[in-house]
């Protein structure tokens, strides 16, 4: 993974690539429109732009490798392939992919370019999952309103937006050659490498989040017409033998234990983020196997109905190892309580770990806390 390469873009100005490095009633117990693409059905709603986002997130990963080194892609066909950077997977042939419902899985790269900075990562488990959509012919314009969605500093699925500042922009960094491409303001860092940026209006890609100005004031993206056609024939017929492939050196414990922080955190945060969306199915299948024992769906939703928001105002972690955390976090919930909304405040703890090879909230339980 590179961390830092000069281009003659701007004089002296130093390009890095991206690719390194809801509400509920708590008791004792917690339990588009694409461009070309046909207008929308009669009596289908618009999407929000919260929508859009979410939606979005279920499909965005976060790719680790051996070294600890880490980017971002998206599904974008039917037979489990993820589009992301050729930086971010160069030098191996197998990656760990984090997805959006915290579950770790393993990635085959089955095509990686050597002149243009585009790779495909097959992960079989996601095989029949409905991916995003692309814009495959038009191209996005100057003022165009556009997200990118990444893991930046390994924040997964974190989202930045701006616009599209400029378009046609071409430089080199060895050894790829970046042409035609998107200049946006939605700000790049290490990590949003291979993530898309996605049409706000409409929720479909537009390009590959490639590299940023040391600043984080500008980025650059890889228009997706322009290697969708790459991709497919990958994904049609996957490469036998990869180019510079190399044995990556295995994290250490500290690495592990901080990545199981991280993920504890994510993991949190996710499920209030689906019970604020009120997608209440996807929330109920985060908790583990033992929770849902204890709690049906139809209760564990019935809990949630009273609240409009959730914001975790606080949140401390703890990992006695990379197997295990435990989440403490404060909350204030705006809910329904006698016929009219207050702001409430609890304190929540999780235990979360792995169940199955998939990171669960494996119990939980809060309080209220006296104003």
């Amino acid at each position: 993974m590179r961390n830092k390469w000069r281009i003659g873009l701007l004089g002296s100005l130093l390009i890095v690539i991206g690719g390194v490095a809801a509400g509920f009633t708590v008791n004792e117990q917690v339990p588009g429109q694409l461009r070309g693409a046909p207008l929308l059905a009669v009596g289908e709603v618009k999407k929000s732009l919260k929508d859009i986002i979410f939606e979005t997130q279920k499909l965005v990963v976060m790719i680790e490798t051996e070294s600890g080194s880490q980017g971002s892609g998206f599904l974008y066909n039917l037979e489990g392939d993820l589009i992301t950077n050729a930086h971010v997977v160069e030098g191996v042939r197998h990656v760990r992919v984090k997805t959006a419902d915290a579950r770790d899985l393993e990635g085959e790269v089955i095509g990686i370019s050597t002149e243009t900075d585009v790779a495909v990562v097959r992960v079989k488990e996601l095989a029949g999952t409905e991916p995003l959509p692309m814009v495959r012919y038009e191209r996005g314009e100057v003022g165009d309103d556009v997200m990118a969605v990444g893991s930046p500093l390994g924040f997964q699925n974190t989202v930045t937006t701006g616009i599209i500042s400029g378009v046609g922009r071409s430089f080199q960094i060895e050894p790829y050659a970046y042409k035609d491409l998107y200049q946006i303001s939605a700000p790049i860092a290490p990590g949003n490498s291979g993530g898309p940026l996605v049409d706000m209006k409409s929720g479909a890609v537009l390009g590959i989040n490639s590299a940023g100005l040391e600043d984080g004031g500008i980025g650059f993206s890889i228009p997706i017409s322009n290697v969708l056609s790459i991709a497919e024939g990958w994904s049609k017929k996957p490469m036998e033998m990869l180019p510079n492939l190399s044995v990556a050196e295995a994290p250490d414990e500290t690495q592990k234990e901080a990545s199981m922080v991280r993920m504890a955190e994510y993991l949190v945060k996710h499920f209030y983020d689906s019970l604020n969306n009120r997608d209440y199915v996807y929330a109920y299948s985060l908790l583990g196997g033992t929770w849902k024992e204890g709690t049906s769906y139809v209760k564990f939703r019935e809990g949630y109905l009273t609240t409009r928001n959730v914001v975790i105002d606080d949140m401390h972690i703890s990992s006695p190892n990379d197997d295990e955390a435990t989440v403490t976090a404060i909350l204030s919930v705006d809910e329904r309580k006698n016929g009219e909304y207050v702001l409430s405040k609890y304190q929540v703890t999780y235990r979360v770990g792995y169940e199955n090879d998939q990171l669960k909230l494996l119990t939980g339980k809060g309080k209220t806390i006296r104003k």
